[in-house]
């Protein structure tokens, strides 16, 4: 007679095995997650270079020798002009700062000059609502502008430190992007199999999945670089100081629909007119309206086309939230995320439908 306890031996040495796989992968998720941004960006850079690759790959008939050709291409198009614009923008944002510490960048004096050109029945509204003492505004001005330069003052004084993080994680993205590109195939299949989800829809959750991040950085990303770099070259053309810093600024604040980057480039505006620089502020506002602000309708269909596009309420939270969880890797990890969630559930409700209409 067998004993009871071992009919259920079976499912005790699955839920044990099974335990230990959870185990050994947060284990591992644990260890990785130092490089955590180099993983993502290796991750991505791969996903959004593979139809390069595929070219490549066609002509050369070698995968090493097109994997290579891939990541020489990332290295010169994207890595080395993003480290020689941070290089840039380290310089002037120490240069901001050290003006700003001198008083000969003083945004309460610009500000009192704005108020004072305003014609008296605005002035007179402002001063209704509390919006011409400079007290507060100033005060929170100041905190938020010392707040950064003590970061950039960190980082400047870490110089040797953060150049070797730098190094480091430079060389996983690209050495991981090698591998991913390489061995992606075999990659993608070994996870398919471990995936406990029926074929149909590891097919269409891996095809989303990639759509989604492609369309995330296609329409999001490149969209708010290209924003920032216009924004920056009419700064720089206008002689407006630290322009890169601010064309940095624009880019980020592209990514959020509901701010976008009038929030830089119109106030600056108003100063040039309220000041009496008629020209440059009238230029600016045109190339704001015409160029800066056509990018978004024009580059954004052409380089993501009919792919997965979020609702800008959807980007601006998920990027919000990706940003206090994630840091600067939350500007693509939140959308991408958010987008990740609708496709799931998107598939999840057509194979509801599908087992409905399978029982009618």
């Amino acid at each position: 007679m067998t004993p009871p306890s071992s009919a259920n031996s079976p499912g005790i040495e699955s839920r044990a095995f099974l335990l230990l796989v959870v185990v050994v992968s947060l284990a591992f998720f644990w260890i990785l997650w130092p490089f955590f941004g180099a993983i993502l960006w290796g991750t991505i850079f791969a996903i959004l270079f593979a139809p390069l690759y595929r070219r490549l790959l066609a002509r050369m008939r070698r995968r090493t020798p097109a994997a290579l050709a891939t990541v020489a291409i990332v290295l010169f198009i994207v890595i080395l002009p993003l480290i020689l614009v941070g290089a840039l923008l380290t310089q002037e944002a120490i240069a901001v700062y050290e003006k700003f510490q001198s008083g000969e960048l003083d945004f309460g004096r610009y500000f009192q000059q704005v108020i004072g050109a305003l014609p008296q029945s605005i002035t007179d509204l402002l001063e209704r609502f509390g919006l011409t003492h400079l007290g507060g505004i100033q005060a929170r001005l100041s905190s938020a502008l010392g707040q950064m330069s003590q970061f950039v003052a960190a980082k400047v004084l870490n110089i040797g430190q953060n150049t070797f993080d730098l190094v480091i994680n430079l060389c996983i993205v690209l050495y991981l992007l090698f591998f991913l590109l390489r061995d992606g195939n075999e990659l993608s299949r070994h996870i398919k199999r471990a995936i406990p989800l029926h074929p149909d829809q590891q097919r269409a959750l891996f095809e989303r999945l990639t759509t989604v991040i492609r369309a995330t950085v296609k329409g999001n990303v490149v969209v708010a670089i290209v924003q920032g770099a216009l924004g920056g070259l009419i700064f720089w053309f206008l002689g407006i100081h630290a322009a890169v810093l601010w064309g940095v600024v624009m880019a980020i604040l592209s990514l959020l629909p509901a701010v976008g980057t009038a929030l830089i480039w119109l106030p600056t505006a108003i100063y040039f007119l309220v000041t009496g620089a008629v020209w440059h502020g009238s230029i600016l506002i045109g190339f704001g309206v015409l160029v800066i602000g056509l990018v978004d309708n024009v580059l954004r269909p052409i380089l993501v086309g009919k792919d997965t596009k979020l609702a800008d309420y959807v980007v601006l939270i998920s990027t919000l939230g990706g940003l206090a969880v994630f840091g600067l890797n939350g500007f693509v990890l939140g959308p991408v995320i958010a987008a990740i969630f609708i496709s799931v559930w998107d598939i999840y409700g057509s194979s509801r439908a599908g087992s409905d209409d399978g029982r009618l």
